[in-house]
């Protein structure tokens, strides 16, 4: 898509700094309801998380919430929390903020996961000051998990909006200055550049938590990075 027909499409607010635009609750509010229905990565991130918390009451902060779909897929145990420039359904555990602006926090809590998915690839140049705040958040062996596009695809399709692309190792880089990333993980594999929606190939991978030699750095999809704060 060209920019000529990005700027027909939306109303877009920018903060241009080193060129990069963010884009504001009026594209945000648009945008979230892709996800009010659970999508693949979302179902496979909670899959996970409810894994790593084991049954244990523990706090969870979601950054880029959205509608806060990923909520309603967690055990009862995972006290939810989320935060998102554009907050369709107001409520106690929400809070709307402009977090490339604002640090991204809520009301003094730390939290003993924070989750981002779909997130870093729109901030642009704040990327390490949002790694340092999320690493603030994290409560004694608190785990951070976020998720990367794979910009190394065979068929790499880099969607209009995104202002931070990078490679993989330049990502994990950046986050190996604030956390000790303990594993990284494909969200899946598929041919074409998107998370796969036919059951034949979105169930094998639901499953699938390993990288595959040669494979994995073609066909994967985004990655999971599930992070510790550096001590």
């Amino acid at each position: 898509m060209s920019d000529t027909a990005s700027d027909d499409r939306i109303v877009r607010q920018e903060h241009v700094t080193g060129g990069a635009p963010y884009y504001k609750k009026d594209f945000w509010s648009k945008e979230n309801l892709k996800y009010l229905p659970a999508h693949y990565r979302m179902r496979k991130a909670a899959r996970l998380i409810n894994r790593l918390a084991g049954g244990r009451e523990c706090t969870l902060l979601d950054v880029g919430c959205g509608p806060a779909t990923l909520g309603t897929l967690l055990t009862p145990r995972i006290a939810y929390f989320g935060i998102d420039i554009a907050i369709r359904d107001p409520a106690p555990n929400l809070r709307e903020v402009d977090f490339l602006e604002t640090p991204i926090g809520f009301a003094d809590r730390q939290f003993d996961f924070v989750v981002a998915q779909g997130v870093f690839e729109y901030v642009g140049e704040h990327q390490e000051r949002k790694f340092a705040e999320v690493a603030e958040l994290l409560a004694d062996g608190g785990l951070f998990i976020a998720s990367y596009v794979n910009f190394d695809h065979r068929a790499r399709d880099i969607y209009w909006p995104y202002s931070n692309v990078q490679s993989l190792n330049d990502f994990r880089t950046s986050l190996a200055t604030h956390f000790s990333v303990r594993k990284c993980v494909p969200t899946s594999h598929n041919w074409g550049h998107s998370e796969p929606r036919r059951k034949l190939i979105s169930v094998p991978n639901m499953y699938l938590n390993v990288n595959l030699p040669i494979i994995s750095r073609i066909l994967a999809v985004e990655y999971f990075f599930i992070c510790s704060r550096r001590t």
